[in-house]
C-alpha cells in the first residue's frame, strides 16, 4: 500500500537510524539554545498538521526545553518541622509536556496555546513543540475552526484544557476506574474528607 507525504515524516522521526548523524547535530544545537526559542516552522510537520497548525498568520511555534526528572521546590524551614514535609521534593502533579505549554504562554502572553507535540529527550533535558494562537490576528478571528479561540480560550494552558492538561487531569477517560477525576482531583479530595469529618 502507497504511504502519504505525513506516514514518511512519522516514520522517519520515530526510527532516526538513516539521519542519525543529522539528528544528533540538531539535539546539539537545541542544547544550546535557549529554553523557549521560537522557530519558523514544525519540526514534526505531521504532527503540528494532525493538531491544527496552519502555515498562516497568527500561528507561531516555540521549542520548549525542560529538565527531565522531578521538580524541586523550597519547602518552608519556619513554624516547625515534620516529618511529611522533610523533603526538598515535591510530586507535581503535572505532566512535563502541561509545563511546557504553560512556560510558552508565560513568554508570549498575548498568544494561546493551541496543543503541542513530543520533539526529542536526552538524559537531562526533554524538548517539546507549543502551538500557539493569536486570538487578536483578523485570519483567526475569521476562521471557524478557530475563532472559538479568541472567545472561550482564553487561559487554556492555565486552566487545564489543553490535550496534554486533560491527560495529566485524567479526563481522557469515563466510567470505571475514572470515578475520581471528575469534577477535578482536588475536589473529589475534598470530598471525601468532608464524608471523613462528618462520620467522625
Amino acid at each position: 500500500m502507497a504511504q502519504g507525504l505525513y506516514k514518511h515524516l512519522s516514520e522517519a522521526w520515530r526510527n532516526p537510524k538513516e539521519n542519525i548523524e543529522d539528528f544528533r547535530a540538531r539535539m546539539l544545537e537545541w542544547r544550546r539554545s535557549d529554553s523557549i526559542v521560537r522557530i519558523e516552522k514544525p519540526s514534526r510537520l505531521d504532527r503540528a498538521r494532525a493538531l491544527g497548525y496552519k502555515a498562516k498568520k497568527g500561528f507561531i511555534v516555540v521549542r520548549v526545553r525542560l529538565m527531565r526528572g522531578g521538580r524541586t521546590r523550597p519547602r518552608p524551614t519556619r513554624k516547625g518541622r515534620r516529618s511529611k514535609r522533610q523533603t526538598i521534593r515535591k510530586i507535581l502533579g503535572m505532566n512535563h509536556q502541561w509545563v511546557a505549554e504553560q512556560r510558552a504562554s508565560s513568554r508570549y502572553k498575548n498568544l494561546e496555546a493551541l496543543s503541542s507535540y513530543w520533539l526529542a529527550k536526552d538524559g537531562k533535558h526533554v524538548w517539546f513543540e507549543v502551538i500557539l494562537v493569536d486570538p487578536n490576528a483578523p485570519e483567526i478571528k475569521a476562521d471557524p475552526r478557530l475563532k472559538w479561540i479568541s472567545d472561550v480560550g482564553r487561559g487554556r494552558a492555565y486552566r487545564g484544557l489543553t490535550s496534554a492538561a486533560r491527560k495529566s487531569r485524567g479526563l481522557r477517560w469515563k466510567g470505571k476506574g475514572a470515578e475520581s477525576a471528575r469534577p477535578s482531583r482536588r475536589a473529589q479530595s475534598s470530598e471525601r474528607w468532608k464524608k471523613k469529618s462528618r462520620a467522625d
